[in-house]
């Protein structure tokens, strides 16, 4: 078996080793996720310096170690230097990038995955620099993405409790709806009540115990019933029309614009977004404290 294989890999994530070595975690096609030593990249002379920055593009001679594989040769393809000329974008492209982190398999092909992550750096970095409201839609957009290819979308075209289509009302400005994260997407705040009512009676009769006769051999002998009420699903917040409809609008292959939409409306579907992939991923996504503060700061948006 070859001691070296050939991949092509996106740089994630990297941490200093040693004095002048870094360990890279590269997404690839091929092999999924890699962790292999840069050697020498710190140092300002080294040709894997540049070619070992973040979401850079390389076609890599990797030797195999017991422990890290090791980089030999590096050349490379593609970068997104618009990224990094803009802190918005920048935290954007972290935030998905450490989302894919947590999807990413080692020793399996990732090739939708690295296509998919590819093509929103793409959109990130082809966005006007004014454009604050694009970055915070092509986050949200990027993220919908990313749980939709690991099989968990949210369901937000219909409620999860009624089953019915859900159609934002834009001719009541106090139309609400509602979000569960644990339940998994959106609920009719109406059938949300009507269960939390009929939760308050001593059995909740929206599902019938059919009669079963059981045998009697003592006339003394009770029967034990034991009536399992539907859980009443947590809110974790609540949304208008205008973050309906984008949500809504997030399955689609390009992200759409809506007439009104403003920064507030983007930032809370992004907050949405945030919570039900940590949930999903069984962890906090940490780069979106870089979301927050670039938008409080430069925006006066409130968090």
């Amino acid at each position: 078996m070859s001691r070296t294989y050939k991949a092509t890999g996106i740089n994630l994530k990297t941490q200093v080793l040693g004095e002048s070595d870094k360990i890279v975690t590269i997404l690839t096609p091929e092999f999924g996720l890699i962790r292999a030593v840069a050697p020498g990249a710190r140092k300002h002379n080294s040709s894997l310096g540049g070619r070992s920055g973040m979401f850079v593009v390389n076609e890599l001679l990797i030797a195999k170690g017991r422990s890290l594989d090791k980089i030999t040769q590096a050349q490379t393809l593609k970068t997104y230097p618009g990224l990094a000329k803009d802190l918005g974008k920048l935290a954007a492209s972290q935030y998905l990038a450490e989302i894919v982190l947590s999807q990413a398999l080692s020793e399996q092909p990732q090739e939708e995955l690295y296509e998919l992550f590819n093509e929103h750096l793409h959109r990130l970095e082809a966005l006007s620099s004014t454009n604050s409201s694009g970055v915070l839609a092509h986050l949200a957009h990027g993220v919908f993405h990313l749980l939709a290819l690991a099989g968990v979308t949210p369901q937000v075209q219909v409620c999860c409790l009624s089953g019915r289509s859900l159609k934002p009302d834009f001719t009541d400005p106090n139309w609400q709806i509602g979000f569960s994260v644990p339940t998994g997407g959106t609920i009719c705040l109406e059938a949300w009540k009507r269960l939390r009512t009929e939760g308050k009676g001593e059995i909740n009769n929206q599902y019938p115990i059919p009669h079963i006769p059981l045998p009697m051999p003592h006339a003394q002998t009770a029967q034990t019933v034991v009536v399992h009420r539907q859980e009443i699903p947590l809110i974790s917040s609540r949304l208008g029309a205008m973050e309906l409809a984008l949500l809504q609008h997030l399955s689609q292959p390009e992200i759409m614009q809506i007439d009104g939409a403003r920064d507030h409306n983007w930032l809370s579907v992004e907050q949405i977004l945030r919570q039900y992939a940590q949930y999903q991923l069984g962890r906090p996504i940490r780069s979106a404290t870089l979301i927050d503060s670039y938008f409080a700061a430069n925006h006066d948006a409130t968090i």
